[in-house]
């Protein structure tokens, strides 16, 4: 019941699509749509504006729109490739900051999985899917338009990703300590202290070197690593 229900809806909204309005009354509503979390219904006018109308006044507003809701309807591929083609073709519109924040945005995973929240497990043991590319992008946002009104925003997703990656790499470090790996255990630590200066993670990657400088048998590098520790976080 439940499908035949949701499919009548879907076949009614594609109906609805042979507007016979203006572009601008097109664009109303698919903005109407958007404001109502209609993402599907935004999405399918908006690429029917698109196809119809690709050199009218609205064209780069209407990719703009549409990227914003396939990000919306949890979309990412579908965002990331429309924001790509927009930088592609406008490289130097006043809104590319836009796209590369849409962008940036589309590979930005700050939430644990259905799995993780049912059974209360750590996020942080979880490898973080374009975590990485989504910290470069945000950076590259910050760095290239400083006074974006976007730009507020990447910082604090910045903040947190960093310490999102610096978490993740002591995790994994914390593992090779327990298999007694403490070549590899240091990297880690090294690489979430070094790579990502002034994360939360910075007492635990400092404490996790000191134990695995102890393990190697390196005591005096061991020694100076616990001296920093105890300068920057004193009473560890």
């Amino acid at each position: 019941l439940v499908l035949s229900v949701s499919l009548a809806g879907c076949a009614g909204n594609d109906e609805q699509l042979d507007f016979a309005g203006s572009v601008t009354e097109a664009y109303r509503r698919a903005g109407e749509s958007m404001e109502r979390g209609n993402y599907r219904r935004a999405i399918q006018i908006y690429e029917q504006l698109q196809a119809r109308f690709p050199f009218s006044d609205f064209a780069t507003q209407i990719q703009l729109e549409l990227m914003y809701a396939y990000y919306k309807a949890g979309s990412p591929e579908q965002a990331i490739d429309i924001a790509d083609t927009f930088m592609r073709e406008n490289p130097i519109h006043a809104r590319v900051d836009y796209a590369l924040y849409i962008k940036a945005l589309a590979h930005f995973d700050d939430s644990a999985g259905w799995l993780e929240r049912v059974f209360r497990k750590d996020i942080t043991n979880r490898p973080p899917r374009d975590a990485e590319l989504a910290f470069s992008l945000f950076g590259r946002l910050v760095e290239r338009y400083p006074a974006s009104p976007y730009a507020a925003d990447a910082e604090q997703r910045m903040v947190f990703l960093r310490n999102r990656l610096a978490a993740y790499e002591n995790s994994v470090a914390r593992y090779y300590i327990k298999q007694r790996a403490y070549v590899a255990a240091l990297n880690r630590a090294k690489t979430a202290l070094e790579e990502y200066q002034g994360s939360d993670s910075s007492q635990e990657s400092l404490q996790i070197m000191v134990r695995a400088y102890e393990g190697l048998g390196m005591m005096e590098l061991a020694a100076d690593t616990r001296r920093v520790l105890d300068t920057n976080f004193p009473g560890s």
